[in-house]
């Protein structure tokens, strides 16, 4: 079981463009959709998609019209009553794959309404393999809200809580890892960097400037990190290693969610018990496919590419090997 918390979920419309988006300008729209939102319920998509349990957690408001569009997902809900309509997230995305996103402030949490949303977090996380919190923190709850419900689900099981994974950015993500040691994080380069404090160092490959950078992390604050590089796949950095994988060819209509589902991927290997380069290579898979569907659209194992995803093992100063072999 992988559960997954949103504690600021949305209703993301996408307006598909047949031209680059012209600021100023009236614009036709080719086409328009919408999809039950929010990087938890992405997750959660995905490995639904790919008939695994799965168990999303998130606010809702029993009258808020996002009721229907989460239900017709088929996705396994544990739902918190919370006043407020959900927010709603516009994406741009012309045919070149150029997405422009704005994002709207979601309905404000009390403490109260944090402590309900926490208490049905550890409920739901009873016996799971994974929790995944991700996506920005609604407003009025602390930046270090995950710490806490980090700490909570790990009170209530002991050496029987799930492991988990924090998908975030910015302070919500530097509270997580300086207080929580989350099993995984999933951060793209830029956040990697403004994680760290410091830019990646430009002489290096970006594979490698990434790779080093994670190690600064690694196991120190947390179990392993899979960074997202986009076009350039993705690095997996654990205690023992640290691997590149690239994308296969990817007709990109979309990238939003990408990130996403490259998580849903990696998971859904690990729970396999399959090798780490493995699980990089279905993260980026599922990233890429997402990427090639429009809107938020989750992948399934039938989208996913068949081409070559090339894995290669990077060098980094490795504190508990001493360093690897290429």
């Amino acid at each position: 079981m992988i559960v997954t918390l949103t504690t600021n979920p949305s209703l993301d419309r996408t307006i598909s463009l047949s031209a680059p988006l012209q600021v100023g300008e009236v614009q036709n729209a080719r086409e328009v959709r919408e999809d039950a939102g929010g990087k938890g319920i992405n997750v959660a998509r995905v490995v639904a998609a790919a008939s695994r349990p799965t168990l999303a957690v998130l606010p809702l408001d029993p009258a808020d019209p996002f009721a229907s569009a989460l239900a017709a997902t088929g996705v396994p809900v544990r739902t918190v009553p919370h006043d407020g309509a959900t927010r709603a997230n516009v994406t741009i995305a012309d045919e070149s794959g150029t997405t422009t996103k704005l994002n709207l402030p979601g309905a404000a949490f009390t403490e109260a309404d944090a402590a309900a949303l926490t208490a049905a977090v550890v409920t739901a996380s009873e016996g799971a393999s994974w929790l995944v919190l991700a996506g920005s923190l609604a407003p009025g709850l602390p930046v270090d809200y995950y710490v806490t419900v980090i700490e909570a689900v790990r009170a209530a099981w002991g050496t029987g809580a799930p492991r988990i994974a924090v998908d975030t950015s910015g302070p919500a993500l530097a509270a997580a890892v300086a207080a929580g040691r989350p099993d995984l994080i999933k951060p793209n380069d830029e956040e990697l960097a403004e994680l760290v404090g410091h830019h990646l160092d430009a002489d290096l490959a970006l594979p490698e400037a990434v790779a080093a950078v994670a190690r600064e992390l690694v196991p120190a604050s947390v179990g392993a990190a899979l960074v997202t590089l986009g076009g350039d796949g993705a690095v997996l950095v654990t205690a023992d290693d640290a691997w590149h994988g690239t994308t296969p060819p990817t007709r990109v209509r979309s990238t939003v969610g990408a990130g996403d589902s490259s998580l849903a991927g990696y998971l859904l290997a690990e729970t396999a018990g399959v090798p780490p380069e493995e699980r990089l290579r279905s993260g980026i898979r599922y990233g890429s496919a997402a990427a090639s569907l429009p809107g938020t659209q989750p992948p399934t194992p039938n989208d996913l590419s068949t081409g070559a995803v090339p894995v290669r093992r990077l060098s980094t100063n490795n504190p508990t090997t001493g360093g690897h072999r290429d």
